[in-house]
């Protein structure tokens, strides 16, 4: 008898393709081969490629798939709530690994080394929300912390929050960052005049402003870069 016939198609594919990504690991794996195998340890005994492709068709990439909201995933007819919390996880765990990468350095050789932390808190996020890096007299991040998120009057609130928060946690100097839901880089006014307002009053406690970073998809604008310090 035989009984490959009596076995699901997939039969092995889960095996194989965790073979191959501990040899090499996403290197030669389609968009939707990558998200299949994120589904294998959400989903249990099931073909997770279609529903990998459905998801990346609906949100664009996978990228956009981690980005989703929990509300918009469970509207995926396939996608059951375990899986969908597990996709926020992935993103959420992503976030958190790249925090404590940043977080363990003995030192920022420079302000652009919080760059791919911050395109990675930022990036997804379809409000917009203002951080601060906090970092102490050896620029040894202290804390990032969230300031505010929405639509602000950012030149009157965040010269004092930065400043409450850089007290408390005895920092030396801050890096200061929001992100553009709209897609532009380009620094408004508000921005600009919100980054004088935090400049001078941590000049007064002589605290530094380091940069402040607008992020925007996966590119960045750095005030430093371009003299607007």
């Amino acid at each position: 008898m035989d009984t490959d016939k009596s076995q699901p198609h997939y039969f092995g594919h889960r095996s194989r393709m965790k073979d191959k990504f501990l040899v090499s690991g996403f290197d030669g794996f389609a968009d939707y081969e990558i998200l299949e195998f994120a589904l294998f340890f959400a989903i249990k005994r099931t073909d997770t490629k279609p529903l990998a492709k459905e998801l990346i068709q609906k949100f664009g990439s996978v990228k956009q798939v981690l980005d989703a909201d929990i509300e918009d995933l469970l509207n995926v007819p396939q996608l059951e709530k375990h899986a969908a919390v597990f996709l926020v996880f992935l993103r959420e765990m992503a976030k958190y690994y790249s925090y404590l990468d940043i977080k363990s350095s003995k030192s920022l050789s420079s302000p652009d080394a919080v760059v791919d932390y911050l395109i990675t808190i930022l990036s997804g996020e379809k409000i917009e929300k203002f951080y601060a890096v906090l970092l102490d007299s050896g620029n040894k991040v202290i804390e990032c912390k969230e300031m505010e998120s929405g639509t602000v009057n950012k030149s009157v609130i965040m010269p004092r929050k930065v400043a409450e928060a850089a007290l408390s946690n005895k920092a030396s100097a801050v890096i200061i960052a929001h992100n553009h839901p709209g897609g532009t880089l380009k620094p408004s006014q508000s921005d600009i005049s919100a980054t004088a307002a935090v400049k001078s009053a941590l000049k007064t406690l002589d605290i530094a402003v380091l940069d402040h970073i607008i992020v925007s998809g996966n590119k960045y604008f750095s005030f430093k870069q371009y003299n607007l310090l």
